[in-house]
């Protein structure tokens, strides 16, 4: 392990206010998105949306690393260029999605354990001779009547320890993903207590297997009231209690804090991550940026549609997005940027 290099990278991803592009969807998730919009479920179709999204001009101007998937990093564009080598033409570091999957937790019920350690070192090696640098793994925490049971919490925060362990070892940074999900009726003071428990506990396993600090991004959710919740929270009460929460758990050793998006709209994902840096980006011991999926690419892909001739209008919107929220890492998104789509 070159614990410098994997620093230096970590570095790197959340450096010149750019962010991570998420496109690590599974082949069931991303054929489920095809289907709404009437894209044929085929491999060629994940393989020319792929390549519209590794090929848009200018992307490299706002993104650092782009999560891939294992179908993905194997991909070509039509003229047999590997996607990994146009990312990093790009300037963009190549990352890879290693977790199989949140399955039911045994004996708890609406609970969900990630799995995927098995066999992980030698596919970790493979994707680093792949060229990717960086890897992800996503926990999911529910919120419900009696849930999270802390035999959740810990089972899920061991598996991400016990991964970023792994990830290391192979030289790669890892990007630790434990989402409390937007799903349920919970309050915005409920959300950030249970996300302050969920991160106390990653970060003691992350000790505990000896995970280099330095080494690591955390992707956290944002601290916010449940969908079906009845009082819904401010701009600045999100911008607030997130980072409250994030200064009571998060070490000061680690680099960058690189939120997911969590079902939220494109532009609500981009001003709540400007509140923060407004309010609170010179204070701060780490960088916050963002690791987004669907609020970067959903106005793409609905724009695509599966046809060549929208190609190029997809990828202007891909580029917008993108830059949307590299403003709001500055603490500069405004209405003025998000109309402004040319």
């Amino acid at each position: 392990m070159n614990s410098q290099q994997i620093i230096n990278t970590a570095k790197m991803l959340v450096s010149n206010d750019k962010g991570l592009l998420a496109m690590d969807e599974s082949n069931p998730t991303c054929n489920k998105r095809f289907t709404k919009l009437g894209i044929p479920q085929t491999e060629e179709a994940r393989r020319s949306y792929r390549e519209l999204i590794v090929t848009a001009p200018g992307l490299g101007e706002f993104i650092s690393g782009a999560i891939l998937y294992d179908e993905t990093i194997r991909q070509f564009k039509k003229d047999g260029t590997m996607f990994v080598k146009v990312i990093t033409d790009a300037g963009i570091i190549p990352g890879i999605k290693v977790d199989t999957g949140a399955k039911d937790l045994a004996g708890h019920p609406g609970e969900k354990i990630t799995e995927g350690l098995d066999g992980l070192r030698d596919r970790l090696k493979e994707y680093y001779q792949m060229g990717a640098r960086f890897a992800k793994w996503r926990a999911v925490i529910a919120v419900g009547d009696c849930i999270p049971s802390q035999s959740c919490i810990e089972a899920n925060a061991h598996a991400l320890a016990r991964y970023a362990s792994l990830c290391q070892e192979a030289g790669l940074v890892p990007i630790v993903e434990p989402e409390v999900l937007m799903d349920g009726g919970h309050t915005l003071e409920q959300c950030s207590e249970i996300t302050e428990k969920v991160l106390r506990t990653v970060f003691n396993q992350l000790y505990t297997q000896r995970v280099i600090l330095e080494g690591i991004i955390l992707k956290p959710n944002m601290v916010l009231p449940g969908l079906t919740c009845s009082k819904q929270a401010t701009v600045d009460e999100v911008a607030d209690a997130t980072v409250k929460c994030l200064l009571r758990a998060v070490p000061a050793s680690v680099p960058g804090i690189a939120f997911l998006s969590g079902g939220q709209t494109p532009e609500l994902a981009s001003v709540r991550l400007n509140a923060m840096n407004v309010k609170f980006r010179s204070r701060l011991p780490w960088e916050m940026a963002f690791s987004f999926a669907r609020a970067i690419q959903q106005p793409a892909l609905e724009i695509w549609q599966g046809e060549e001739s929208n190609v190029l209008e997809a990828q202007k919107a891909l580029y917008h997005r993108a830059m949307c929220n590299r403003s709001a890492r500055r603490g500069e998104y405004n209405s003025l940027i998000e109309r402004n789509k040319t």
